[in-house]
């Protein structure tokens, strides 16, 4: 397990022991959560960057509900 020392001033030392109170949770548990929400943001906007290009490029292929809800009666 590795370890990471950060420094905060007054201000974000506040902020990060206002949140791990209004949370319950112990300000490393806090950090780790921020973590992953922000990778998962990033990992998105990866998805919308390839969705978006697929679409310019004409790959991109919708299907009414209508269309859906008949292939399932069948």
């Amino acid at each position: 397990m590795g370890i990471v020392s950060i420094r905060l001033n007054t201000k974000e030392k506040k902020i990060l022991d206002y949140l791990s109170k209004y949370f319950s949770e112990e300000t490393s548990a806090l950090l780790k959560h921020s973590l992953f929400d922000l990778y998962e943001d990033v990992i998105d906007r990866e998805k919308i960057d390839r969705f978006e290009t697929d679409e310019k490029k004409g790959n991109i292929k919708f299907v009414s509900s209508e269309d859906v809800l008949k292939s399932y009666k069948k």
